[in-house]
């Protein structure tokens, strides 16, 4: 076991876990941060997405000691309020049905257009790879990252 320095949605924690503890873990059952889920627990499916430095990254593989020094968003740090361009186009478009994969692809969705506030199909559809839903709402995700684009 070892202590490592976090900065979760702009707070500091320290945790004592092993160092090759996924991130995904140390956020759900040491910080008890929840909105981040686990879905294949391989990188595959996307619903284990957060921010590291910007950056949408899958946290059921990252280690803990990968993170140390970066600051970390989950959907929890998104908005304190929920009220994200992204979020809210979640919303006007009613794009959850199960929910499970949604805080993974909020999180994929805001870190493209934080990089390009202005995304082609083409764009969306690269960026959004790999993010898997159940329910098959696709259509309304890729609409619903247009408004918020429209939005921001």
């Amino acid at each position: 076991m070892a202590k490592f320095d976090l900065l979760v949605n702009e707070q500091k924690h320290q945790v004592d876990v092993d160092a090759d503890t996924p991130v995904l873990w140390v956020l759900r059952e040491h910080l008890k941060l929840v909105g981040t889920k686990y879905g294949c627990g391989i990188a595959q499916c996307g619903s284990c997405t957060i921010h590291v430095d910007g950056v949408a990254t899958r946290s059921c593989t990252l280690p803990v000691s990968g993170v140390e020094g970066k600051s970390i968003t989950t959907i929890e740090g998104l908005s304190e309020s929920g009220d994200h361009p992204v979020q809210k186009a979640w919303i006007e478009h009613d794009v959850p049905q199960c929910g499970y994969c949604q805080a993974g692809q909020i999180m994929s969705a805001a870190a493209l257009l934080k990089e390009n506030p202005s995304p082609s199909d083409e764009d969306i559809n690269l960026a959004m790879q790999g993010n898997i839903c159940r329910c098959g709402t696709y259509v309304r995700i890729k609409a619903a990252i247009k408004t918020a684009a429209a939005n921001q």
